[in-house]
């Protein structure tokens, strides 16, 4: 589940028909409007509006998207009490709204327009709403048990607009960037080069750096906000690791390294096996004489030993 947050608008009109009269759209949910009639349903956004006239951006709008693996899962019924639990998570309460069902796309996804002054006339605050957003989303999504993606190679890039495009755009970029250099500022070099901005964030009072962010035009985003893996620690220490590895490459032999070795080796003990007959006279050839054989030497000493006996045997009867 992912929300998709654009600036605060200024005509209920527009944001209105655009939404409810697109093609198979259906309204799931409406507080404090009537929807009998889109006229009466601007109307009554409007009469709301008059009770702050200084706020002249007063048309929140929210598209919350799911993945189509949760197609089957969410029903109209479901997908509004979702909604529902996130505008109070999101602090937009009190104040009127209206859900419609769009069926345009692969994707379950529902609009919510809600108006920025309250039943009180107080302004409701857009501040920080899409940092808040990512983690309201991402704790929605684990507990009703929906689709969690791995990473973002499951997102289609054609179907992004605005600064959600920009953020994957960012992302594709550093990403295969970050995994062809050695230093973060080699990585910021190179980032340069395509027209994204690389900022250091530095502990308070110290030159320690704690966090970054990158930026491209007018528009910066925290690395982690674009993504975890892009947070200053994570970063740093893969472009670390790879610098490692790298030295540790080039200290290996390569493969003709180690067959010079191998073949030096072999010469140098041909050479130490002719030093060691050095010594010998030009054309001496050693002569080397055979031992007998075990059982050979034990057959003579038998024999010997049955001659002895029969000298013996002479010298008596003589």
């Amino acid at each position: 589940m992912i929300a998709k947050i654009p600036k605060p608008g200024k005509s209920f009109g527009g944001c209105i028909q655009y939404n409810v009269l697109k093609k198979d759209a259906g309204i799931l949910y409406a507080d404090g409007v009537r929807t009998g009639q889109i006229a009466h349903t601007i109307e009554d956004f409007n009469a709301q509006r008059k009770m702050n006239p200084g706020l002249g951006q007063a048309v929140g709008h929210i598209a919350l998207s799911w993945s189509p693996n949760d197609k089957d899962k969410l029903t109209d019924e479901k997908m509004v009490s979702i909604a529902q639990a996130y505008l109070q998570r999101m602090k937009i309460q009190d104040t009127q709204v209206l859900m419609v069902r769009h069926k345009d796309r692969e994707h379950p996804h529902v609009h919510i327009i809600y108006n920025r002054v309250n039943h009180n006339g107080k302004t409701i605050a857009d501040n920080f709403q899409r940092q808040k957003s990512i983690k309201i989303c991402k704790s929605l999504t684990l507990q009703h048990g929906l689709f969690v993606a791995q990473d973002k190679q499951n997102v289609n890039r054609q179907q992004l607009k605005g600064m959600d495009k920009l953020k994957y755009e960012l992302y594709d970029t550093i990403k295969a960037v970050s995994q062809k250099v050695y230093s973060m500022n080699e990585l910021k070099q190179e980032l340069a080069k395509q027209g994204i901005g690389m900022q250091y964030k530095y502990k308070s009072g110290t030159l320690e750096k704690q966090g970054i962010s990158f930026s491209k035009g007018e528009f910066k985003f925290k690395g982690s906000e674009i993504d975890r893996s892009l947070s200053y620690g994570r970063l740093s220490k893969q472009i670390e690791q790879q610098a490692e590895q790298k030295q540790a490459k080039a200290l290996e032999p390569s493969l003709a390294d180690q067959l010079r070795a191998v073949i030096n080796n072999k010469d140098t003990g041909k050479e130490h096996s002719t030093q060691q007959h050095s010594f010998l006279p030009s054309g001496f050839i050693p002569v080397i004489t055979p031992e007998p054989d075990e059982p050979y030497r034990r057959k003579k000493k038998k024999g010997q030993g049955q001659d002895n006996d029969q000298e013996q045997s002479r010298g008596m009867h003589m």
